[in-house]
């Protein structure tokens, strides 16, 4: 719809059942769809690891959720971490189609829409961080790492300030007629994509590096080269989020055409960072000495809410992405082919497909929640069976089946 091919101007077919398929944004919407799939499926997860954890009658059925919601969270976070990316190669690809569709999705009507996903985004982030620290809890020893937690968080509201920044104002006709254009003469210089893109690959490198102080957390590591294995992972962090930021820098001296060139360079940057780390932090773990066994089921309340926050999050940011990316098309059913010419088309503003995006999520996680509810009265008898007859078993994993 948003992309045809194999028609003609009309919408006759042309005879070519692999180009009617094949279209401009055939293969990065591929990529985005399935990246969302995992998040959604993986947010259902995360919803019912915290529902049975807060519903549990032992510590062991705490232990067990709690572990399903940690192992479905780094399965949804590997699938958020590409997003971004995907996101700017599916919008580049619809500026290559028909830049007029692109302006209208991100610097005419459904702008503001973008900045209320970079918000939700920006929350996913935050709250994955939080999540994160809080599991500090289960692991002895985590508390080594509690006074970079400021720093870190200093850092990420910081990117975050810089991503939610506008392109441009809210403004009624008569405002944008006095001023002469669309483009405000202070807020336009900022909010451009480089510096968006830049602010968001920290974000993933500040979850990266939360992520590393997480797996170190119960480990004594024994490596003789230590010290060299945290000065080059330290030293990969500086060098790639200073080639991110003037990269960042370097795109308000570019036109815009040339500047969404540089997510590229930031997106290898990134992911350099990102995989050398890991596998020099596991590296570097090789033989650790464990202070102590993982604590499943310690973690605390709010890192349990904090954690179905971000599944409730991740199904809203999938609405209203998806109704920014369909209403791109605005009065047609078939961009340039078929028009929407019934009385009652429109296209909704802000407030109403923020609403009705809202509306949608509250529906759907209230059905989900019922179906939640449904099951565990089926297994509460035969739970109860077990429990009486003393052949409940932990469900958890140890630390060794963990690591």
């Amino acid at each position: 719809m948003m992309a045809p091919a194999g028609v003609d101007a009309k919408g006759r077919f042309l005879g070519n059942g692999w180009h009617l398929l094949h279209s401009a944004l055939w293969n990065p919407l591929n990529v985005h769809r399935f990246l969302a799939d995992i998040m959604s499926g993986g947010a259902v997860v995360l919803a019912y690891a915290c529902y049975r954890f807060f519903t549990s009658k032992t510590d062991e059925e705490r232990a067990y959720f709690d572990w399903v919601g940690y192992v479905f969270l780094f399965v949804t976070v590997c699938a958020l971490l590409p997003m971004p990316f995907a996101g700017y190669w599916l919008m580049r690809s619809v500026y290559a189609f028909s830049q007029s569709m692109g302006v209208t999705m991100m610097g005419g009507l459904l702008t503001w829409l973008f900045v209320v996903q970079a918000l939700l985004i920006g929350a996913l982030f935050l709250g994955v961080n939080y999540y994160l620290w809080q599991s500090m809890a289960r692991l002895r020893g985590g508390e080594r790492y509690q006074p970079y937690y400021q720093s870190l968080l200093g850092v990420l509201i910081l990117a975050l300030f810089i991503w939610l920044t506008p392109h441009t104002v809210m403004m009624s006709g008569s405002e944008v007629k006095a001023m002469g254009g669309s483009s405000h003469p202070v807020v336009g210089n900022y909010g451009v994509m480089s510096a968006k893109n830049g602010a968001v690959n920290i974000l993933i490198l500040v979850t990266t590096l939360s992520f590393i102080y997480y797996r170190r957390a119960n480990r004594t590591m024994v490596v003789s080269w230590v010290k060299k294995g945290n000065f080059l992972i330290g030293a990969l962090f500086l060098i790639g989020a200073l080639n991110i930021i003037c990269l960042s820098v370097y795109g308000f001296y570019l036109p815009a055409k040339l500047r969404v060139g540089l997510s590229s360079p930031q997106a290898v940057t990134t992911f350099t960072v990102l995989v050398g780390a890991l596998v020099i932090n596991r590296m570097m773990l090789k033989g650790a000495l464990v202070r102590g066994p993982v604590q499943w089921g310690k973690i605390s309340v709010r890192g349990m809410v904090g954690l179905f926050g971000l599944a409730a999050a991740f199904s809203w940011v999938m609405g209203l992405m998806g109704y920014i990316r369909s209403s791109g098309r605005l009065a047609w059913h078939v961009s340039e082919v078929m028009a929407d010419v019934s009385p009652w088309a429109f296209t909704p503003d802000l407030a109403f497909a923020a609403k009705m995006v809202t509306l949608n999520m509250v529906v759907f996680w209230g059905a989900v929640f019922a179906l939640f509810w449904m099951c565990q009265r089926d297994q509460l008898p035969v739970m109860g069976e077990d429990l009486a007859e003393g052949n409940a078993t932990v469900l958890a994993p140890s630390s060794s089946q963990e690591a």
